[in-house]
Order: structure tokens, then C-alpha cells, then sequence
């Protein structure tokens, strides 16, 4: 009974066995044709140009498309000065002294035919989806004049229309954003697209306009995500990130946000200190032009919601013993009347900084009067901010902890194990979680952070969960013993300020273990792979970002400027083809930006495939198969009488 149901339901769009019988047929052709080539990017961090310039690029396959379509018709500098234009569009025809009829109608013209080829895979409907409302019918007429060379003459009739309407800048620039659309087919993003880098809010713009996007959650991301829900840590340490980095204008100019009330706060509370600890990092592309009294302050502002931060860390794990992160009550374990810091095992250390004036020895862990007003101020300011909401939102509804995908699975850090190769057991409440389980476990907690209504007790323990997800040792986004972030600002040990990686992280290179990891997700372990980021890979040492023979990928090449002298390149982006796996090292966006249309990255195939991989062998093509079922199980209720035929759709002409 509830069959049928659906499958009036199903009948309303295909009314006849007709119809139902095209749509399989249409179906079966899909299912055969090659799947589309899959992005990976992980730990953007903000760094917004080299981004949006792989993005454009579809890491460097856009030129090679380019090469092979045009080798024969247009010289290397035409081939370099046409990518340039489809990366650069508004740039390019800006700085031109003149963007002459015939410069525009061969400009046109090429970009027609790479519409054409970039478009081949598409079924009509799927390409119609694609195609900007606007130039819909055009783009599709003058795809097909493209056809035949013999039509050449009425495809420039229709370019000297565009003139003749001056257009020709307005074609132009939507059909190269229409390229760079069309040149990639889906889109992961292996966490951590905020912090570090100026601009996270320009990445996310860039994302929400992909259609097939997946995100998986980076400890950045839940940090940003947590204050977004209003865990007062997260803001702390979001404003925290954002001051070290002298990344003012991922927060002020993004976001609106408002850092006066935390400016006046940290100038009276530390007129007189020089917070030595706490200076900001300058780095080349973080510069503002901030003079030396400006990074003074940011020091000092630094210092102030570092304290707060430490503050409320000790009250958020308190209220929470089941997070079992009593090690961590670092402010607890300070005698700041006497400048002495108590470690886990009973040793004292002497502070590096003992001046807190707006500590209460007697109760270290309350905010002063001053600090309330700082904290109310930023959570007004995060919860009034229209485009925090709405790129947090995004986040939210195309993120997850890990995505199993084609075959593969994806996650940003690591799958907590023991050294004894175990998976490790998170204990709640009661429950205990590892493996699989515990990455399910965590997903929920994010999800129950969102949707939960305020006044249920468990939103707030759900909330409190995202500080643990950034800090806390069996966190799958953070994988560390702990995050010495107290030990760094105040005591000089370096034992102490190690932060000790979990087992995974070697484990994961062998692989036996790969494997293993991979079976725990009921997936092929012999074709499957495990694709992470979160490590800078340190090729100048000699890293390797691939391990486990092939199975393991660590894709964290040092996309923003702030790890690129750990790694010795500017990221790394993997592009699975139909017929194999690559690997890109990518240089800085200066580099990019100085050879225009003429850069490459440094492309190794890392895989190919015995046989080409086909949409039915897809994730797409298991849902291809259902639906042929459904199809099927409805033109057998129509041929049985069970539902009748609708005809009226059908016309005579």
C-alpha cells in the first residue's frame, strides 16, 4: 500500500510508460559515461588568492584542456593570455588599452568551443541546470553553430549583436565564470577553511556558489562554528586567532565585528605592560600597515582574551567532568599570588608572566567586571552579525565530521586509535564510543548544538562539546594530547609544551593499518583511500604526503602563508580523474599572479586505474540504480492496471 503510494507520487512527473521508459533510458546512458573529476582541498585558512586561483584553475587541468583543444590553432602565448582571461576576467579586460571587435569575437569564439568540450559529458537538462538564466538560449544556440565550421558566419552575426549592444565586456566575464563552473565536477574540502589567513568570509562566498560541495570539519571550523552557537570559549579563542595572527580584518572587515569595547578593556587593564608574551605575528601578507604603536595594543589585547579564554576553559571543563580534561584546569593550578604553576605531576614551574590584574587569586577562574563587559560585547556583536550567521549556517549544512565518498573516506584529522592498535573508547555518560561510532557520536553532538531549543539543559552540554572538539585528546578534528596553548604563553618547559600526536598518525602510514581504518567504515580496503589534512606536510624535510602504499593521503601542503616555511610549497590540492589520482604542489599566489595563464603546478599521478570509472561506479550511480528500480516497479503498475495512464500532457501538432 504505501508502494503505491509512492508511486503515484513518482507517476504525477512520469505520467506514461512513455515517459517512465525515456527516463530510464536516460538514466542507463548516465550511468555509463565517465564520472566527473573530484577536487580535494584541505586547510585553506583563509588564504583567499591562492584559493580562489586553484578553484579557477581547476588546479592547472583548465590550462592543460586549453593545450589539448587549441595546440594546433592558437600559439602558447594565446593559450596562456586565454586562461589568464578566464581566470582574471574583470582584471584582464580592465587593463586592456583596447578590447577591439576582433579581440572579442576570437576570444568568444574559443570560449565557445571550451564550453563546448568542458560540456560533452553533460546530459541537455544537466547542462541547461548549469547555464546562467540569462544567457540560457544563446549559449545553447551558439553551442550548436559551434558544431559545424560552416556555421561560423552566423555565430558572428550574433557576436556583432553583443557589439552593437556593448556587451562585450558583460558576455565575456559570465562566460568565463561559466568556465570556471563547468571545470569542476564535485568539491571536497578536507577542514579548516578559516583562521590563519585574512579572508575566510571570500573562500566561503566562493563555496556557496558550487553546486556539488561537501565540507568536513576542521577544528578551526568548530571553533568558529562553536561561537557561532554561542560557546563563549570559541569567541575567546576565535578573537584570539584572529589578534596572533594581526588577522584584524577577518573579523572587523568580514564580519562587522566589533573590537573596540576588548581594545579599551586591554589598554587600561595592561597600560604599562609590554605583554612580551603575546606579541602578534607580522608575516608578509598580514602586514595592514599597522605601526608599532597599533601592534603595542594588539599585544595587549592579546594578552586580554588569552586570559579571559583561560578563564572560562577551566569553567567550561568544571561544569563538565565527563570530558575528563582535569589536566587541563590550568588556571586552576596557579597560585597567581605567588607567580607558580603546579603541573599534572605535582612539579612547579615559575610564570613566565605574573602580572594579572584582573585575576582574583582567591577565585582565578571568575571574570572581572571588565571582562563580563568585553564577553557580553563580542557575543552581541558575533549574534548581530548577518553574514557570520549566514556563512556558519552554510558551514553547518554541508559539513560533517567524515564522509565516505566514492570509495574513499574522508576526514580532516584522525580516527583516534591506541598504541596498541586499537580503536580508542571516548566514555560518556555512561556510554563508550570508538571507531566509526565515535565519529558518529560527535556528529550528533554538532548537530544537537544546532537544532536543540535553548532552554533544553542538554543544548548547553552540546554546545560545551565544541570546545572539547578543539582541544580535547579523542577529538577526531584535533588528534593531540592536548593544545599547549597555557604552557606556551607561561612556562618555560618544553616538555610541558609538548603536544604528543595520537597513534593514528603513524598507524596510518602502514598499511595494514590503513587498511583496517578503511574496513571500519565498510569500505573496499583494497581500492579504498583515507584522505586527511590537518598535518603540515613538510616536504622541504622530506615529508611524503602519500603513505600506507597509496591508501593514506595527507593533503595539507601549507595553502596560507603561515605554514609555508614549515613546508616549503603552498598547498597541495587531489584531483580524481575517470582514469587516475594526481597530486599537485602548488606554488604561492604571487607566483600564481606573475605568470598569469602560464602557470602549472608541479602534477604527479599517484594512481591510475585498470579500468576507467564509470557514474555506475559511483555513489551517484548507486542512486541511478534505485531510481531505474523505482521506474521499473512503476511501468509494471501501470502495465497491471494497479495505476492508470495519464495522457492529456501529450499534444497533436
Amino acid at each position: 500500500m504505501d508502494d503505491l503510494k509512492y508511486l503515484k507520487v513518482l507517476g504525477e512527473k512520469y505520467p506514461t510508460i512513455a515517459d517512465a521508459s525515456y527516463e530510464i533510458i536516460k538514466l542507463k546512458a548516465l550511468a555509463q559515461s565517465p564520472c566527473r573529476d573530484e577536487y580535494f582541498f584541505s586547510d585553506l585558512h583563509g588564504q583567499y588568492d591562492s584559493f580562489e586561483r586553484i578553484l579557477k584553475s581547476g588546479s592547472g587541468n583548465l590550462r592543460n584542456k586549453i593545450s589539448d583543444l587549441f595546440k594546433d590553432k592558437l600559439s602558447k602565448d594565446e593559450q596562456d593570455n586565454l586562461a589568464y582571461l578566464i581566470y582574471e576576467p574583470n582584471k584582464v579586460i580592465d587593463n586592456l588599452d583596447d578590447f577591439s571587435s576582433d579581440d572579442f569575437k576570437a576570444k568568444a569564439i574559443s570560449l565557445i568551443k571550451l564550453i563546448s568540450e568542458l560540456t560533452s559529458p553533460y546530459s541537455y537538462e544537466k547542462l541547461c541546470d548549469k547555464l546562467p538564466e540569462s544567457l540560457k538560449s544563446l549559449v545553447l544556440y551558439m553551442l550548436r553553430l559551434t558544431e559545424s565550421e560552416g556555421n561560423k558566419a552566423y555565430l558572428e552575426n550574433i557576436l556583432d549583436v553583443i557589439i552593437e549592444e556593448n556587451l562585450e565586456k558583460d558576455f565575456t566575464v559570465s562566460i568565463c565564470e561559466l568556465i570556471q563552473s563547468l571545470n569542476v565536477g564535485s568539491l571536497h574540502i578536507v577542514g579548516d577553511i578559516v583562521d590563519r589567513g585574512p579572508r575566510p568570509d571570500y573562500i566561503i562566498d566562493n563555496l556557496m556558489k558550487v553546486d556539488k560541495l561537501d565540507i568536513q570539519f576542521g577544528n578551526h571550523d568548530i571553533s568558529w562554528i562553536g561561537a557561532f552557537l554561542g560557546n563563549e570559549v570559541s569567541i575567546c579563542n576565535l578573537v584570539r586567532n584572529a589578534i596572533s595572527y594581526n588577522n584584524f580584518q577577518s573579523l572587523e572587515d568580514a564580519y562587522g565585528i566589533n573590537l573596540r569595547v576588548l581594545s579599551n578593556f586591554a589598554y587600561r587593564t595592561y597600560k604599562d605592560d609590554p605583554c612580551e608574551r603575546f606579541k602578534i605575528r607580522v608575516m608578509e601578507d598580514n602586514t595592514n600597515s599597522r605601526d608599532e604603536a597599533d601592534l603595542e595594543l594588539a599585544a595587549k589585547m592579546h594578552k586580554a582574551i588569552s586570559v579571559m579564554q583561560g578563564k572560562l576553559s577551566d569553567e567550561l571543563y568544571m561544569r563538565n567532568p565527563d570530558f575528563n580534561m582535569d589536566k587541563r584546569l590550568c588556571f586552576l593550578r596557579t597560585d597567581f599570588s605567588k607567580g607558580l604553576y603546579t603541573d599534572e605531576y605535582g612539579n612547579q614551574h615559575e610564570m613566565l608572566d605574573k602580572n594579572f590584574p584582573s585575576v582574583d587569586p582567591k577565585n582565578p577562574t571568575k571574570l572581572s567586571p571588565g571582562e563580563e563587559q568585553v564577553l557580553a560585547s563580542l557575543k552581541k556583536s558575533f549574534a548581530s552579525s548577518p553574514r557570520f550567521k549566514a556563512h556558519m549556517n552554510f558551514l553547518l549544512d554541508k559539513g560533517t565530521i567524515y564522509k565516505v565518498s566514492n570509495g574513499n573516506l574522508l576526514f580532516h584529522a584522525c580516527l583516534p586509535m591506541n598504541e596498541d592498535e586499537s580503536f580508542m573508547e571516548f566514555s560518556y555518560k555512561g556510554k563508550s564510543y570508538k571507531g566509526r561510532e565515535l565519529m558518529d557520536f560527535f556528529n550528533d553532538i554538532i548537530i544537537s548544538a544546532r537544532n536543540l531549543d535553548d532552554d533544553d539543559p542538554a543544548k548547553r552540554e552540546a554546545v560545551d562539546f565544541l570546545w572539547y572538539m578543539w582541544t580535547g585528546p579523542l577529538s577526531p578534528m584535533f588528534g593531540k594530547s592536548k593544545i599547549a596553548t597555557f604552557e606556551n604563553f607561561f612556562i618555560d618547559d618544553d616538555n610541558l609544551r609538548k603536544e604528543i600526536y595520537n597513534p593514528y598518525y603513524k598507524l596510518s602510514k602502514q598499511e595494514e593499518y590503513a587498511k583496517k581504518i578503511l574496513e571500519e567504515f565498510s569500505l573496499d580496503p583494497n581500492k579504498g583511500h583515507i584522505i586527511n589534512g590537518h598535518v603540515p606536510v613538510k616536504q622541504k624535510d622530506g615529508e611524503n604526503p602519500i603513505s600506507a602504499n597509496g591508501k593514506t593521503y595527507v593533503i595539507d601542503g601549507g595553502l596560507s602563508y603561515a605554514y609555508q616555511k614549515k613546508t616549503g610549497l603552498a598547498g597541495y590540492t587531489l584531483v580524481v580523474k575517470s582514469d587516475r589520482m594526481e597530486l599537485s604542489e602548488h606554488k604561492n599566489f604571487k607566483t600564481m599572479e606573475e605568470e598569469k595563464g602560464a602557470y602549472l603546478p608541479k602534477t604527479n599521478v599517484t594512481e591510475t586505474f585498470e579500468e576507467k570509472r564509470l557514474v555506475k561506479d559511483s555513489d551517484q550511480g548507486l542512486s541511478i540504480e534505485k531510481s531505474i528500480e523505482e521506474l521499473e516497479l512503476l511501468i509494471a503498475a501501470y502495465k497491471k492496471g494497479l495505476l492508470k495512464e495519464n495522457h492529456k500532457s501529450y499534444k497533436l501538432f
